[in-house]
């Protein structure tokens, strides 16, 4: 049975600053209520069809806490009957979630299930649930926790990788990023967020960066370094041979800065398509997990897109765009180099380090907008690849039909 998209819609990504950016002061639980709100005009679907809603989402307590999905279901004005769940595996949660609802259409337990994720990085900053793995220095040792930012210039340094090149890639994912801004480039899936006098607070992407140069990105010192002379080196280097010293070149320039959103995606069978009379944009061909050495631990993307592409009977060749989260540009120059990617067809738009990354929402917000590129180029063949925190990764592969 085939798992199809219907629609996919996503709030604007606000920026989490120190005095405050556009979304700063919505709740989450706000953020995806619009969303959820929004959907009807946008899809067709009425939420008395829906049969559940999935979300993801990293750091759930506080104001991301208490089963947020049910809760904001209620509070959208969804019928009593559409249940709710929300689950966590790091940054790649928001692409699992819509994997998790693909895999319970394609068994036939559903016919329609809504899902995305949602993340506040400015009401809960990462960490704020202060877990084990990375407060217990016990825990941290077993489990070889390692800084995500001395995880990257480590695979920086494995690669040979300079800190102009990873500048010049974090340069062409800002202008990538404000030139789709100024050309409302793949925001059709754009849902404006109101305020509560119904004034829009937000209805472009808010961090792309106009007149970034290369000069004020090498300006820029190492952010990590620190972390790394507090022994995080020095594990490193003797976990890896041929490893003398970690170069530390990951800056807040070439790196994802955290930001706020949410995404919402409509999965639906065969069935649903033929009883409601609603053609589905797109078809979810594979979707793969994976995890790798927590050290390297962004490098497991690339060993789900291998699975996630293998199980479409698909190759890199025949994906028309790809959406890989910039979890810093050394992961991405390394997965560009691995598949021997054409770099127009990746991230056309820009990606994380300019656009920043809500982490529970990323995986769901990259497919509305890979469906909007795929839209833009005519193109059939799409894939979505995020790489987390743990050593996890997870890619999904989706054919348009519209």
């Amino acid at each position: 049975m085939n798992a199809l998209i219907f629609n996919a819609i996503r709030t604007p990504r606000g920026a989490v600053r120190k005095n405050g950016g556009a979304l700063a002061q919505v709740k989450p639980i706000e953020l995806m209520s619009q969303l959820l709100q929004a959907m009807p005009a946008r899809s067709g679907i009425e939420p008395e069809q829906v049969e559940d809603l999935v979300l993801g989402c990293v750091t759930q307590i506080k104001e991301q806490g208490a089963n947020l999905a049910r809760i904001a279901a209620l509070y959208a004005g969804w019928p009593d009957h559409v249940p709710g769940m929300v689950m966590n595996r790091f940054c790649t949660s928001g692409l699992d979630a819509c994997a998790a609802a693909a895999a319970r259409i394609s068994a036939g337990e559903c016919i329609l299930i809504a899902a995305g994720g949602v993340e506040s990085m400015s009401m809960v900053p990462m960490f704020s649930d202060k877990g084990d793995w990375f407060t217990d220095p016990a825990v941290m040792r077993k489990t070889r926790f390692t800084p995500l930012g001395v995880s990257a210039d480590l695979l920086a340094t494995l690669e040979g990788l300079s800190r102009e090149e990873l500048d010049q890639y974090a340069l062409e994912s800002q202008n990538r990023a404000v030139k789709a801004r100024e050309k409302k480039s793949f925001q059709s899936s754009l849902v404006p967020i109101l305020d509560a006098d119904g004034d829009v607070l937000l209805s472009v992407d808010e961090p792309p960066r106009a007149g970034l140069t290369l000069d004020k990105l090498a300006s820029l010192p190492p952010a990590f370094q620190e972390f790394g002379e507090k022994g995080f080196d020095q594990m490193l280097v003797k976990a890896f041979d041929g490893v003398a010293q970690i170069n530390h070149l990951h800056t807040a320039g070439n790196s994802p800065a955290p930001a706020d959103g949410a995404a919402l995606v409509m999965i639906g069978s065969d069935a649903f398509a033929a009883s409601s009379g609603l053609k589905p944009r797109a078809r979810i061909l594979s979707y793969a997990t994976a995890a790798a050495d927590p050290m390297l631990m962004l490098t497991a993307a690339e060993s789900a897109t291998e699975k996630a592409l293998a199980k479409s009977n698909l190759t890199m060749a025949q994906m028309d765009r790809l959406e890989v989260n910039e979890a810093f540009a050394a992961t991405v120059i390394r997965y560009i180099r691995r598949f021997n990617i054409d770099s127009q067809k990746i991230n056309p738009n820009g990606g994380a380090i300019a656009f920043g990354h809500a982490m529970g929402a990323t995986g769901s917000m990259l497919i509305a907008q890979l469906l909007d590129e795929l839209d833009e180029c005519n193109g059939r063949y799409g894939l979505v690849s995020v790489a987390g925190g743990g050593g996890l990764g997870t890619a999904m592969v989706v054919e348009r039909l519209t």
